[in-house]
């Protein structure tokens, strides 16, 4: 089970722009556990992954917490990523 401090520690890495050690936690804490929580730590992972600009791995994460969890909030920050993928992408090819 992932305990909630965890998630509140990768949190704080998080605020204190210590994205990497964020990731790596989670990615522990992910690797380590059962069900429990493990959709909060894909939204979190998510949320730093799209912190240090990896979209494909943020995206992925996302979903990883809406299989989990169907009314996760990362169902809406997957669909904006997705977006702001394609508002990049689309103006990249504007003259």
């Amino acid at each position: 089970m992932i305990n909630i401090a965890d998630i509140e520690k990768a949190k704080t890495f998080l605020d204190e722009n210590k994205i990497e050690e964020a990731i790596e936690l989670l990615n522990t804490l992910i690797a380590d556990s059962e069900e429990k929580n493990k959709d909060v730590a894909y939204y979190v992972l998510g949320n730093a992954y799209r912190r240090g600009n990896n979209w494909q791995e943020a995206i992925n994460s996302y979903s990883r917490a809406v299989e989990i969890n169907p009314s996760s909030p990362a169902k809406e920050m997957r669909a904006n990523c997705i977006k702001i993928l394609d508002f990049y992408n689309k103006d990249m090819y504007n003259p």
